[in-house]
């Protein structure tokens, strides 16, 4: 009883803090980018081991085929984000102007600086996939999943992250982000939505409201047509409460069996998931 009390109280602080505080003082101690691999594969594995411990819904642990798929997915999607980070420098070094970027601030507030700005761009494109149908055709291979456990944060399809992370990242990389606050930040997302998508029966008392995770997360997921179409924050809930899309109680119980998509014959195999947005509507 007391590790699920521990669980519940505690899951959300020791990832989004405990987590990207080690990883801060990693990065400010100039140790090696690889001690953050071990920092994210210890997020997962704890988010796992919650999962087992407190699940919300314990069909959310059974096996829906996915688990091969969703690792794929998530190696695509931690390639992706190296990628990005190391073509930072790059495209620094390609700017015709010193950018804005307030290098004397300490790194913790340039990190959080960061995370505002890019919570914004994801959100407002969040919100843009589910209105363009190019996008949403891209972003649905997210929603295909028909349960949320820690890995289905990660399933993105590659050519919809490529344009979260251009499009959404674009004014910190125009302001000069430097290297290691972006890959700081790649790796608070990468947390982030780890506990987005946790099956955990955490609690998060006053800042439920606030915080763009858990059940308001849930919500967002369900399979009910458009009733899905509301909380598209990824870190913090005010850019819905700005939209009118930001919604606290859905209209009826949301059920372990309400994830997913409502297309019939949507893909579940890896390769025709990175098929789908191209074929033509109705196959």
């Amino acid at each position: 009883m007391q590790l699920r009390t521990a669980v519940r109280y505690l899951y959300v602080p020791l990832l989004l803090i405990g987590f990207n505080g080690l990883a801060l003082w990693l990065v400010a101690s100039d140790r090696s980018y690889g001690w953050l691999a071990a920092v994210l594969a210890a997020a997962i594995g704890l988010a796992f081991l919650a999962e087992r411990i407190l699940p919300l819904h314990d069909a959310w642990n059974q096996s829906h085929g996915d688990e091969h798929r969703d690792v794929l997915h998530a190696i695509v999607y931690e390639i992706s984000n190296i990628n990005s980070v190391l073509l930072l420098p790059l495209l620094t070094w390609m700017m015709p102007w010193q950018g804005v970027w307030p290098h004397d601030w300490p790194l913790l507030a340039q990190v959080l600086l960061a995370v505002i700005v890019a919570d914004f761009g994801l959100s407002m494109l969040h919100w843009l996939s589910h209105r363009v149908p190019l996008l949403w055709r891209l972003h649905s291979i997210h929603h295909g999943s028909t349960r949320l456990y820690g890995f289905n944060g990660l399933v993105r399809h590659p050519l919809h992250q490529v344009i979260d992370l251009t499009i959404g990242t674009l004014p910190l990389v125009l302001a000069g982000m430097p290297q290691n606050v972006a890959i700081l930040l790649g790796l608070a997302i990468s947390i982030q939505l780890i506990v987005q998508h946790s099956n955990v029966d955490y609690v998060l008392g006053p800042f439920a409201k606030w915080l763009s995770i858990g059940k308001l997360h849930h919500l967002h997921h369900v399979n009910w047509g458009k009733e899905g179409d509301v909380n598209f924050g990824l870190f913090f809930t005010v850019w819905d409460m700005m939209l009118g899309s930001f919604r606290t109680e859905p209209p009826r119980p949301v059920t372990a069996s309400d994830m997913g998509v409502d297309e019939a014959n949507f893909p579940t195999r890896f390769v025709d998931q990175m098929m789908h947005p191209f074929k033509p509507r109705g196959t």
